[in-house]
């Protein structure tokens, strides 16, 4: 029995970045819905609104670090995470979302379904 894809509207004004992401991972996966099976792609589309607007707990701006090594000796680049926000935002939460489902084929499908909008800063 085939379902009608749902469109589900996020807002982000206002919200915690990873609480936001595990939220979006839920409802990508389909766990709020009744007829929720690990193995199928429910078909909801998650759009989320006003990423610019999204908060940040603590001092994680400036105290969270990402680390990038190319292999080489010297090649370790560190970036904070105020940085990488104000580099790309959507490429920041659409990666938290990527590692918050499963590690598999049907990963990359239900990645296809989000839809990220910066809005007005």
């Amino acid at each position: 029995m085939a379902s009608k894809a749902k469109k589900i509207t996020v807002d982000a004004s206002g919200q915690t970045l990873g609480r936001l992401a595990s939220q979006v991972a839920t409802l990508l996966r389909g766990k709020n819905l009744v007829s929720f099976a690990p193995n199928k792609n429910p078909g909801s589309m998650v759009e989320v609104l006003n990423l610019s607007k999204v908060r940040f707990s603590g001092s994680k701006l400036q105290g969270k670090k990402y680390f990038k090594y190319s292999g080489y000796p010297g090649g370790m680049k560190i970036t904070t995470l105020d940085q990488e926000f104000k580099k790309s935002p959507e490429r920041l939460f659409t990666n938290m979302v990527r590692l918050m489902l499963p590690k598999n084929r049907l990963a990359k499908v239900l990645m296809k379904n989000l839809s990220v909008e910066l809005g007005k800063e």
